[in-house]
């Protein structure tokens, strides 16, 4: 299973939720492709809420526009 490093891009502050450049989580997917993208983001949003008590759905960031995701392992 793939790791996958997500960082923020920019900072927002959308409904509420304020996103700095430079937040990071780590997740572990499943599948090989993009875990911004498969399943809603739905990884990504649970790992953020996690480690920052942020909601990147309610803020509208979740997509690649806000988010880089590389492949770590």
């Amino acid at each position: 299973m793939p790791l996958y490093k997500i960082t923020t891009k920019c900072r927002t502050n959308t409904n509420g939720v304020f996103i700095e450049p430079g937040m990071t989580v780590q997740v572990v997917s499943k599948s090989l492709s993009n875990p911004v993208l498969s399943d809603g983001g739905r990884l990504v949003a649970e790992a953020f809420m996690r480690v920052y008590g942020v909601d990147l759905k309610r803020a509208g960031a979740l997509n690649s526009m806000y988010l880089d995701c590389e492949r770590i392992g």
